[in-house]
């Protein structure tokens, strides 16, 4: 997210420095821990949210609009950006089945379908039998997390970001400034902060006298290899891109080695501390019970904290202070909501100058 915001903002034509501990200098790359944004799948779920209005509905929307805009821009950079277009939410009782028909029936203007038991039965691997029907929306997808840090950080980088490889410890307002002091003993100075720390934005505006409970839900996920020819494109229909059971999400990722690959994630545990029997159940595809699936292989397999505010929708857009914004909190959907939020930040600067 900090990321995102600091490109937007160098685009407008402002100077920005990013303090990061995880950022690796050396090679002009973000260090690979399993943090949130390394761990994300990238599922993009704008149009089959379950809202037709709100803040929610209007930032998932501008998301998905300001998405279009910037993958243009980075691939026109030479960026190639791993997109996989669609995605398909399966009803597991009436009352999921029920929503999905209103949702087609409501949104006009916006392509979604509803496919039935024999649409879905012609799919290639097969579903899960317990399916009772599904919700394809094409403008929805699945980015992969990787490749846009990768492309926004080569990008920001040639624009003139500057970085510190360094922990904020403390955060203090002098004047009309903000003085950022690192763990390093070293201290920055800027007209304008954008925290976006996760969980830990909660520990330094708490030091300011802000209270912003915030707190971690681990995700687990993996990615597996299936054991025959894959069939992703085979049968009456293709797969129409990622596949939602049961909260879970099946990402198939034929851009992968061999062309079978895919993702599954990810589990909902509140804590830093994964569950053997949360992963056992992520495996299954939530107890789908395919033989194709369970024949597959598991390739690799990682983790990683989303931020959740507590008490409060997510996201955390906020002006807390003149100067002082807070980024965070965006739980599950950091990935789609990142362009909404930069052009958020970046908004609230330029207006407030």
């Amino acid at each position: 997210m900090g990321l995102a915001v600091a490109w937007e903002l160098l685009n407008r034509g402002l100077a920005v420095e990013l303090i990061d501990p995880d950022l690796d200098q050396a090679s002009a790359r973000a260090c690979d821990r399993s943090n949130g944004s390394l761990a994300a799948l990238g599922v993009l779920m704008a149009q089959v949210f379950h809202r037709s209005s709100g803040r929610g509905w209007r930032l998932r929307q501008q998301s998905h609009q300001l998405w279009q805009q910037w993958l243009i821009r980075l691939q026109e950079r030479g960026h190639r950006l791993n997109r996989r277009d669609g995605l398909l939410l399966l009803a597991a009782t009436p009352e999921e089945l029920e929503h999905q028909q209103r949702l087609v029936a409501q949104r006009q203007g916006i392509s979604l379908h509803s496919r039935d038991l024999p649409w879905l039965r012609g799919l290639r691997p097969s579903l899960p039998a317990a399916a009772l029907g599904g919700l394809q929306s094409p403008g929805d997808g699945q980015l992969d997390p990787r490749t846009v840090l990768a492309a926004l950080w080569c990008e920001a980088r040639a624009a003139g970001l500057q970085t510190c490889r360094d922990t904020v410890r403390a955060l203090e307002r002098r004047g009309s400034d903000w003085q950022v002091h690192c763990q390093s003993g070293s201290n920055r100075q800027a007209s304008w902060l954008v925290l976006s720390a996760g969980v830990a934005s909660a520990g330094l505006l708490a030091g300011l006298g802000h209270q912003v409970p915030m707190e971690p839900v681990l995700g687990q996920a993996l990615e597996l290899e299936l054991a025959e020819t894959p069939p992703w494109e085979q049968g009456d229909h293709p797969w129409p891109g990622a596949v939602v059971w049961r909260g879970i999400n099946l990402v198939p990722r034929p851009d992968l080695p061999g062309g079978g690959r895919f993702w599954l994630g990810a589990t909902l545990e509140p804590g830093d501390q994964p569950s053997a029997t949360a992963l056992a159940h992520l495996r299954s595809w939530g107890a789908a019970e395919l033989p194709w699936l369970e024949r597959a292989q598991v390739v690799r397999q990682w983790q990683g904290l989303r931020c959740r505010p507590v008490g409060r929708p997510a996201p955390l857009l906020e002006q807390l202070e003149p100067g002082l914004l807070l980024v965070s909190g965006h739980y599950r959907n950091g990935v789609l909501l990142a362009p909404a939020s930069a052009a958020w930040a970046c908004d609230q600067i330029q207006a407030g100058r």
